[in-house]
């Protein structure tokens, strides 16, 4: 599995790399956002599976270069940073990142979501034999809130509202049963396909910015101690 992995620091790199081959990735480093940026470019090689994106890059802010990154391609990114506060972590997903892991991190919970986002991307291309004719749309009515499965697309009041990949399962896994409570592990299970008890706040922080993007505050609702569900808007 390909990674490419974007760090200015040239020991702190190192030592990542070191860790990742052990494992069986093949470690691409880049040193600054351009570098990355071209790295990207299709080529003869199979396609990164993961970008592994630190912040504090020399030519540009790691936040600019993921939001190039959403422009160019669906490779996931996980941002490996040392900000820790929340307003990063909700503005770095807003732009796309898959995952965000703060400094320092455990190798056993890095690795663990390296996989989960490599689960849940979809082959970069397709062979003609894979078309099949085009699905019926379907979608679920929450009030104001469209959510069309097939097409994963999100709108409230009409206007879409983009979402992240993981932002878009986690949405459409509590809407699927309104009123019902999903408990934490299970939604960890499903949207993140891993049962590593660390996810939580990866979750917490999702859900944070669904309610940001949605606008929609009472949507989703804390269940204290259990988990999260959808409250049905009053019509």
């Amino acid at each position: 599995m390909r990674l490419l992995l974007v760090e200015d620091d040239d020991h702190v790199a190192a030592a990542l790399s070191a860790v990742l081959a052990r494992h069986g990735f093949q470690v691409t480093h880049a040193r600054s956002g351009e570098e990355a940026l071209h790295r990207l470019l299709p080529d003869e090689g199979a396609p990164f599976a993961c970008v592994l994106l630190d912040l504090g890059l020399p030519d540009q802010d790691g936040f600019e270069v993921c939001g190039k990154i959403r422009k160019r391609t669906a490779t996931p990114v996980i941002m490996v940073t040392a900000r820790a506060d929340t307003r990063s972590k909700i503005h770095g997903l807003n732009l796309g990142a898959d995952d965000y892991v703060v400094k320092p991190y455990d190798t056993g919970e890095l690795l663990a979501r390296i996989h989960a986002v490599a689960r849940r991307t979809p082959p970069a291309d397709s062979g003609p034999e894979e078309a099949h004719e085009p699905e019926a749309p379907r979608s679920l009515q929450l009030g104001a809130l469209t959510i069309e499965l097939p097409n994963r697309l999100v709108s409230v009041s009409g206007t879409a509202v983009p979402l992240t990949r993981k932002e878009f399962d986690l949405l459409a896994l509590l809407a699927q049963r309104p009123g019902v409570v999903f408990r934490r592990e299970q939604i960890i299970s499903e949207v993140w396909r891993t049962s590593w008890e660390g996810t939580g706040r990866t979750l917490e922080v999702h859900i944070a910015s669904l309610r940001a993007k949605l606008r929609m505050p009472a949507l989703i609702e804390t269940v204290r101690g259990v988990g999260y569900k959808i409250v049905v808007p009053a019509v």
